[in-house]
């Protein structure tokens, strides 16, 4: 059989990383891909990376987990290589404050990060308006050096990028035999997914690099995520906001809610103020799709919907879509067997 042309649309956080898994995994295929808009450009350039895992509802928490250690694990080994310095990625140590005790003092993945503890009364000093707090190292990826690694890698495996507008992925049916689709918020358009809806964030960068620690409050909203060349500072959670351009008012908001946390970021220069549409939905969509146009198909693995959580899962959902493309390359040799006989 030829080699099967597999074409991942998205080149954010969740194409690329799925790209470099079916690549590694599945040796006889070639793998492009296809978008339109490439690091720094991508939402996943505004997120902060960080890996703590926001819960989702409509997932088993099982499967959250195997997700989030999966990940956890692969960019471990990447952080204790040679590779960690080009691939951003780096261990950081912080704290998770509570203004109030929460119902469970040890989230899912408590035993997946490193050296999970509560507060002492003493660290708890620096937070006077908050009761409960928990400390723990975990793995942080830098954009865009994460994404620019990742098409290194998925070029060292023989994969391509091609820069393409798409308003359909029939567009791509007379090139490609599967097309693995982590268009993220683009969905909606592209195969007219309505329950995908952006959910707003602005972030500041700033460079304090005094600032080592992470501090990231309960509610998930105010939060202090110290990277390789600047700090990002948080945030903003807006269903249904479509609008890239910054708000001056929510700038504000942010900051001083920051320093409420953290009084030296009072003297932090060059702020540069940064917004993404984060691509919600009630889980993230991993399933198989077979398109019917007339007497022609297009076997299609759907892979978006991380919503603000891709970091912390996108290596266990990119292997679970991974096994999706396999099953679709076997369905694809039983059918080209078929035509032979």
């Amino acid at each position: 059989m030829a080699k099967p042309k597999i074409a991942v649309v998205g080149a954010g956080l969740i194409g690329l990383s799925t790209a470099v898994c079916i690549s590694d995994a599945i040796s006889n295929c070639s793998v492009t891909v296809v978008a339109d808009r490439f690091t720094p450009n991508t939402t996943s350039d505004v997120a902060a990376g960080m890996l703590i895992p926001h819960a989702c509802p409509d997932t088993p928490v099982h499967r959250q987990k195997q997700w989030f250690r999966e990940t956890f694990d692969h960019l471990s080994g990447i952080c204790n290589s040679s590779e960690a310095s080009e691939a951003g990625i780096h261990l950081v140590s912080g704290w998770q404050i509570f203004k109030t005790i929460p119902d469970e003092k040890a989230p899912f993945w408590s035993d997946v990060v490193l050296g999970f503890r509560s507060m002492t009364e003493k660290e708890l000093k620096k937070f006077p308006h908050h009761k409960y707090g928990q400390a723990f190292t975990t793995l942080k990826c830098n954009c865009p050096p994460y994404l620019i690694w990742l098409e290194k890698r998925l070029k060292e495996n023989g994969g391509q990028v091609h820069s393409r507008h798409l308003e359909d992925l029939w567009e791509l049916h007379n090139d490609y035999d599967i097309i693995v689709n982590c268009s993220g918020i683009g969905s909606r358009k592209l195969v007219g997914d309505l329950e995908i809806y952006p959910t707003r964030g602005q972030v500041l960068k700033v460079h304090a690099p005094w600032v080592t620690h992470f501090i990231r409050d309960g509610d998930g909203l105010t939060y202090i995520y110290p990277g390789m060349h600047n700090v990002t500072l948080g945030g903003t959670r807006q269903k249904d906001i479509w609008t890239l351009s910054p708000d001056p008012k929510t700038s504000k908001n942010i900051f001083g809610r920051c320093c409420v946390l953290e009084p030296s970021l009072r003297t932090a220069r060059d702020i540069t103020v940064r917004v993404g549409l984060r691509p919600s939905r009630s889980s993230v969509r991993l399933q198989k799709e077979i398109l019917v146009r007339g007497n022609e198909k297009l076997l299609v693995v759907h892979h978006y919907g991380h919503g603000g959580g891709g970091f912390s899962v996108h290596q266990g959902t990119a292997r679970e879509a991974t096994q999706l493309v396999k099953e679709c390359i076997g369905a694809l040799e039983m059918s080209r067997n078929r035509a032979k006989l």
